[in-house]
């Protein structure tokens, strides 16, 4: 049984969505076309719906041709040259119209009365291609962010017809005036979140930003620490979700990325896909990531410790290969795993600035010729080449590029650790990584929830993924405003919906 959250606030049924909560947001846009009798006539809009051009174009000459025949709504219908015109006294019918992209007319001597105009947005948003690049799923939209903000947010708009998302635009940069929108879901965001992404922003002093990621760093509580404190993301379904979820969302222009804030360590493991899975599937590759992610990161310390100070821990089947791939290996463990981790990451390095099909090349070519070549020139051993190439394996299912590079990076400390102290060292620098990551906190929430704090309620959407019936709430760390995504029906036992 599902019960509401005792914070929640929920809209009685019946409740009216108002045109007030439309004008909350930046891109509704509302005039009069005629400066001398502003009251005669007002058109509201959202910019982020609806092609300016196509307003200034055709219904603004319109209405200034046709001003002395206009008497009543219906003449608008006459006048209009578009081939939707709908009249309606409904404010809730009109509010739904505006969301699909309409243009809403309302006379002054008509108060009460709606005329909503069609004006054919359909290839408004749309660019030659703005597939994902860095976050490809096989199932599941392929549709991304692109560099124009106003596209970004109408994409966005198309996704979320609500006026309860909320759109606030501020200028950043004191030579490039970039602008920058503030998202969230008015009746899900805690207002405390949305008033601190605002007043960081408003704090911000730089003479031009360039991309989200730049306001990423400036704005995150500990500008030191490797790991990304906001969730960015070129995914409009990953946003999307982050909004419905309660996290406030900034967009930039020039930037095909948003972020989305605050966010917690496990949420950079998940991936839109699993959503799109059954739930057994999707939580079965989610585990996978973060043991993936635990592989990727003492795999090879764990090799430098073993072979350095903890010889004994072999099984005796072992010991022979191992000695045998080392055996005329002149150098440390240590040593060799550097050269081999370098080279690694060089490769990659190199395939992801060549062109596509270059680099794909070069990865493949490169790393068998280089690996081979190491083994038969007594650099390393073949034991070794496996663990890095399966290491490197593991750290591309994290679905966050940001998140993989952090990934990548602490390797080296936990290498260095092992050389010096062996075991001790890993578990050393493992409590001082936990020590850490406990203490940090994004937008003022703790980064590490639910795992500490520890929150029961949240695993079910963090280290698994539930079957929707049972994950309708959003996460509590987030502190919404609404606890409920949706109330599931109940069902009987024998399957068949009450």
């Amino acid at each position: 049984m599902f019960v509401d959250h005792p914070g929640e606030k929920r809209r009685p049924d019946g409740e009216r969505l108002t045109l007030d909560l439309a004008r909350k947001s930046s891109d509704f846009h509302e005039f009069s076309p005629y400066e001398e009798d502003a009251g005669f006539l007002r058109i509201a809009y959202y910019r982020s719906l609806v092609a300016a051009e196509k307003v200034t174009h055709f219904l603004l000459p319109t209405l200034q041709k046709h001003r002395d025949r206009l008497q009543r709504p219906d003449d608008l219908r006459g006048i209009l040259p578009f081939a939707e015109v709908t009249l309606t006294n409904a404010e809730k019918e009109a509010v739904a119209k505006i969301m699909e992209g309409f243009v809403l007319l309302r006379m002054g001597s008509a108060e009460g009365v709606y005329v909503l105009a069609n004006l054919d947005n359909s290839q408004m948003g749309q660019r030659q291609s703005n597939d994902t690049e860095n976050e490809f799923s096989v199932v599941g939209p392929k549709s991304g962010f692109v560099e124009n903000l106003d596209t970004n947010l109408h994409l966005l708009r198309a996704k979320l017809p609500t006026p309860e998302l909320i759109i606030e635009t501020l200028t950043i940069g004191s030579h490039s005036k970039t602008k920058v929108a503030v998202v969230y879901l008015e009746n899900v965001a805690n207002p405390e979140y949305v008033q601190a992404m605002k007043q960081r922003l408003e704090d911000f002093d730089f003479e031009v930003l360039y991309d989200t990621s730049q306001l990423e760093e400036i704005l995150a509580d500990n500008s030191n620490t490797l790991f990304p404190l906001f969730l960015s993301s070129e995914r409009i379904d990953r946003i999307t979700y982050a909004i419905t979820s309660g996290q406030v969302a900034v967009f930039s222009n020039g930037s095909p990325y948003a972020m989305a804030a605050p966010a917690n360590f496990l949420g950079f493991f998940v991936s839109p896909e699993d959503y799109y899975l059954p739930w057994v599937l999707g939580s079965f590759f989610r585990f996978i990531r973060l043991l993936s992610v635990m592989f990727s990161i003492f795999a090879t310390p764990i090799y430098v410790a073993v072979m350095t100070f903890h010889y004994e821990i072999i099984p005796e089947s072992m010991l022979g290969p191992l000695i045998e791939s080392r055996i005329h290996v002149p150098f440390p463990p240590v040593v060799e795993v550097i050269f081999l981790e370098i080279t690694i990451d060089l490769l990659r390095e190199a395939g992801a600035r060549l062109p596509s099909k270059i680099g794909q090349t070069l990865g493949i070519v490169g790393g068998i010729v280089i690996g081979e070549a190491s083994v038969q020139a007594a650099l390393t051993s073949n034991i070794l080449l496996i663990i890095v190439a399966l290491s490197a394996l593991a750290s591309f299912t994290t679905p966050i590029f940001k998140m993989a590079n952090t990934i990548r990076l602490l390797r080296f400390p936990f290498v260095l650790l092992a050389a010096f102290w062996g075991g001790l060292g890993i578990t050393a620098g493992f409590l001082m990584l936990m020590g850490h990551l406990i203490r940090l906190k994004s937008l003022g929430t703790p980064y590490f929830v639910p795992l500490f704090p520890f929150r029961k309620g949240n695993l079910d959407d963090s280290v698994i993924r539930a079957s929707y019936q049972y994950s309708s709430h959003r996460s509590l760390f987030l502190r919404p405003l609404s606890a409920f995504r949706y109330h599931p029906r109940s069902r009987k036992e024998d399957g068949d919906v009450e």
